[in-house]
């Protein structure tokens, strides 16, 4: 069930080629909405839109944003052009999109002939926080290395809902962004998070991918429901495609639940029992306490039986973060609050660069 609410443009707040922030007015209050130009068309000051008002009106996350569904004073739409791969299919905003793999493709060949990644590395992560500070690290001691983003569909769709893959692309920290499964809007779309990796080796010629979802994880205190989960079958399919896996952590020694204190239960419930197949598991090199801790953890739960356990250092992704201006934060939470959390990410980044040619 969602709810519908019929409005008007007030202003737009800012813009760009694919998505507009703007404030609508409606039952007599005037609140925030997000236009996606590719599917409902650019948006003008008094304009009747048709918003999806569900989620603010039930309380729930967004940023506090509506979703514009139609302009209803745009309806004309221009469907030329290639493609014809549907993604949200069989629902009301299904939209074209050219993937990499199709005939119409130019890149079909090369995704079609594939056979082997031949050790090509790539990270495995779970919150799209992770996204930023990797690849700025990966930068700044690697400053040549080509980064693919591949967004999965685990969260958000729309890859123009990311402030943060914008400023990537901006600061040149991403050199393409690929949009998997119903995820869409990136540099390239797939199918599959498959083709998303094959394609960032074959078709936009990077040296290493991260895979993780895009702004909006979802967790419901239980030990497998939570969208993360996917990262255990995304290091299974590295390893299936030819790839070396880097499995991100999540750490932290500032998060109020137990649950997932040092090691996130989700990071451990994933490497214990839904990877298959072996990944390279950085962990960062803390204090004494904290290293006891997690240690202990990786004991408990036989992680070093299965995947390859490697400490190394991971604070030099302060600098990098630092150089970059980056000030991202997780669950509120920035690498003054919470440093143990971006240091796996910095340990993280430094394994991937051992295997990046």
């Amino acid at each position: 069930m969602i709810q519908v609410r019929e409005a008007c443009v007030d202003r737009i707040v800012s813009e760009t080629e694919d998505i507009q922030e703007v404030m609508v007015s409606f039952e007599g209050k005037q609140e925030k909405a997000m236009v996606y130009c590719h599917m409902s068309g650019l948006v003008q000051t008094g304009d009747r839109v048709l918003l999806n008002t569900t989620a603010c009106s039930l309380g729930l996350g967004t940023g506090g944003y509506h979703f514009v569904i139609a302009n209803l004073d745009n309806r004309e739409r221009d469907l030329s052009g290639p493609g014809h791969i549907m993604k949200l299919r069989y629902t009301p905003l299904q939209v074209k999109c050219l993937s990499v793999e199709e005939q119409q493709s130019r890149w079909h060949e090369k995704i079609r002939d594939f056979e082997d990644l031949d050790g090509f590395p790539v990270i495995a992560a779970t919150l799209h926080s992770m996204v930023g500070p990797i690849c700025a690290l990966i930068k700044m001691m690697k400053p040549e290395t080509r980064i693919a983003y591949i967004m999965t569909d685990g969260a958000a769709l729309p890859i123009a809902f990311s402030r943060t893959v914008r400023e990537l692309k901006e600061k040149n920290l991403l050199d393409a962004s690929i949009t998997c499964g119903n995820a869409f809007g990136g540099d390239m779309e797939a199918v599959n998070f498959y083709t998303g990796i094959i394609a960032a080796r074959e078709a936009a010629g990077c040296h290493t991918a991260v895979v993780a979802m895009g702004p909006g994880i979802v967790g419901t205190g239980t030990g497998f429901g939570f969208t993360g989960i996917e990262q255990g079958y995304i290091i299974d399919g590295i390893n299936t495609l030819g790839g070396v896996p880097v499995a991100v952590p999540r750490i932290s020694f500032a998060d109020t639940r137990e649950r997932h204190r040092g090691i996130s239960h989700h990071t451990i419930k994933v490497l214990d029992r839904i990877a298959r197949t072996r990944a390279l598991v950085p962990l960062p090199v803390l204090e004494e306490q904290k290293m006891q801790y997690i240690r202990q953890q990786v004991a408990d739960h036989k992680l070093d039986r299965k995947h390859r356990i490697i400490y190394t250092q991971g604070e030099q992704v302060f600098q990098a973060m630092e150089d970059y201006g980056l000030s991202i934060t997780t669950m509120g939470r920035g690498v003054k609050e919470d440093p143990e959390f971006f240091q796996a990410l910095g340990a993280s980044a430094r394994v991937a660069l051992d295997y990046i040619d």
